[in-house]
């Protein structure tokens, strides 16, 4: 079952991400803030985000989202198909054209290195996509 829209007009993303982690006083909640922790420390001019009830971490576009189940935290890339994943992190939503998301389960270990070098991968194809897509208007 899908929690509810809750109003968030005016509210800062931080805040509300602070909020939704600490619904999950578990290792879910941990594994979330570390998450969220690494991300800022592999992108320090990411932006955090609130989209669709859930945290979302931006530069040039989407990096990552955080989804909270009772099995999993689940980081879904928005363009994971195309970040190279040598350490093959990706673990879930492999079946799909562009996204591809990584679901934690409790007791395992964070591959923080892999994890970071997946964040700067998304942003550098961020930066890139956006630099080359033409303007729109007339030429």
């Amino acid at each position: 079952m899908k929690k509810p829209l809750k109003p968030t007009e005016g509210i800062p993303a931080a805040q509300l991400i602070d909020e939704n982690i600490a619904e999950y006083p578990d290792w879910r909640g941990e594994t979330l803030t570390r998450l969220r922790a690494l991300i800022k420390e592999a992108d320090p001019d990411v932006v955090e985000e609130w989209k669709w009830n859930i945290p979302v971490w931006s530069h040039d576009g989407i990096l990552c989202t955080g989804e909270t189940y009772k099995a999993a935290v689940k980081t879904t890339f928005a363009k994971g198909a195309s970040v190279p994943d040598p350490e093959g992190l990706f673990n879930s939503s492999l079946e799909g054209a562009t996204r591809r998301a990584i679901d934690f389960r409790e007791g395992e270990a964070i591959n923080e290195a892999a994890f970071k070098a997946l964040i700067r991968a998304t942003v550098e194809l961020n930066t890139k996509s956006k630099a080359v897509k033409p303007k729109k208007g007339k030429s």
